[in-house]
């Protein structure tokens, strides 16, 4: 019976620290235009600095078929 008292406050005092952090994040799945938001800045400096314009308008392209599924 210690034992398990014992473990739930450690679990507790874990949530409480991850909660302080910002760690703790809610289940479910991200909106596609969110990711979009998070994932162009990238792309577009990988483009700049590799010249790779094509490849992130065929990978833009690929991403939009997706999305419209």
């Amino acid at each position: 019976m210690a034992d398990t008292t014992g473990r739930t406050a450690l679990r507790a005092r874990g949530h409480r620290a991850t909660g302080a952090l910002g760690g703790s994040r809610p289940t479910g799945t991200r909106h596609p235009l969110i990711a979009v938001a998070m994932v162009l800045p990238l792309a577009f400096l990988l483009a700049v600095v590799f010249g790779g314009w094509e490849a992130v308008v065929t990978q833009a392209s690929s991403v939009v078929g997706m999305l419209g599924r």
